[in-house]
């Protein structure tokens, strides 16, 4: 574990900055949400707000995150972490425009490529992991030459599972912030100072965003934040999980981002199953369920918060205390939640939300 109180004091300070920039920066980008035209007006039942509000808040995450990582890390010093952020300045401006007037999801798809190219090709890769099954002698994948798609692969994926799950007030945003908050953790007990400085600068973007966000949202993030969320989030798993060769680094990343994985891959079969194009957009992600099931949209986005921890607290704890004690931790926390969820979470009936879709064209 780091007990060097100097990392600590860095990573403090980095979350803090980032935090209060993006803060102070959320009404200056929603005054130029209004001047492009990046308002997003409900035109469907997938839509759970009522009311125009103006997207593009994510610009404010990313001035955020950009400001508080280029004062506490030596980025010229790093190529890989130079590449991490010229691709996702790539995503933002993409962000950009499709908040401002709707972008074909094949061109979008593919600037995401490319996007992730940028720092696939400069070292930013997944050479190995290891092997789920523990039976095997080999406990290790050697990806090789495979190393490179399955990054891109991962990278566009999950860039596209956050802002498949921007569905409610504060959803997408809240999980991510809560992800990136495990993986901060981890990177501090696994020793990776530099990583854990750049999440801190993502947690406290994202949290400087929330209160703007949260029910009833005053602005949306939009998929410039999703998006910018999402890559920001593969990218660091890579650079702070992927690279260790345990037993963990198979598991721990899909359980930090396992409700937005799980989210898309169900979006993903059931499309295909109804014979619906897989990017066509619909109305059964898991927060429409929730929404469906008589839940509040304050009390759906509260459930995937609480799942979302319990993921990630297992995952600190499979780092520190092995398998073993991470699924004990888990099923208990999934039993205590089930139960406190009932006497917390009555059914309401009645109540509308304002929440911005489900982050889809």
């Amino acid at each position: 574990m780091i007990y060097d109180n100097r990392l600590v004091a860095y990573v403090l300070a980095a979350l803090m900055v980032a935090m209060v920039v993006s803060f102070l920066m959320t009404p200056v980008v929603k005054s130029l949400a209004y001047k492009v035209g990046a308002i997003d007006v409900p035109r469907d039942n997938r839509r759970m707000h009522t009311k125009p509000v103006p997207r593009l808040g994510g610009l404010a995450i990313f001035i955020g995150f950009m400001v508080s990582t280029l004062l506490f890390v030596p980025v010229m010093t790093d190529t890989e972490l130079r590449s991490i952020l010229l691709g996702s300045v790539v995503i933002v401006v993409l962000g950009v425009i499709d908040d401002s007037m709707a972008l074909p999801a094949l061109l979008k798809f593919v600037v995401q490529i490319a996007a992730a190219l940028i720092p696939v090709l400069n070292g930013v890769t997944i050479r190995a992991f290891s092997n789920p099954n523990v039976f095997s002698e080999n406990l290790y994948w050697v990806l090789g030459p495979l190393s490179i798609p399955l990054t891109v692969l991962w990278i566009v994926a999950i860039t596209n599972s956050v802002n498949l799950i921007d569905g409610l007030d504060g959803l997408a945003n809240g999980v991510s912030t809560i992800s990136a908050t495990t993986m901060l953790v981890i990177a501090l007990l696994v020793g990776e100072p530099e990583v854990s400085i750049v999440l801190a600068a993502l947690v406290g973007a994202s949290a400087g965003f929330l209160p703007y966000n949260m029910n009833p949202a005053k602005m949306f993030m939009g998929d410039t934040g999703a998006t910018f969320l999402g890559f920001i989030l593969a990218t660091m798993s890579i650079q702070g999980l992927f690279k260790y060769y345990a037993v963990i680094s198979f598991v721990v990343p899909f359980l930090i981002l396992g409700l937005p994985i799980f989210d898309t891959a169900f979006a993903f079969f059931r499309r295909l199953a109804h014979g619906q194009s897989p990017m066509q957009a619909d109305r059964g992600h898991i927060h429409h369920r929730l929404i469906d099931m008589g839940l509040s949209q304050k009390q759906a986005v509260a459930t995937l918060y609480v799942i979302s921890a319990i993921l990630g607290l297992s995952a600190v704890v499979l780092t520190t205390g092995g398998e073993q004690r991470a699924m004990l931790l888990f099923a208990a926390l999934c039993i205590a939640a089930v139960m406190a969820s009932r006497q917390v979470f009555p059914r309401e009936n009645g109540e509308s939300g304002d929440g911005n879709g489900d982050g889809e064209p």
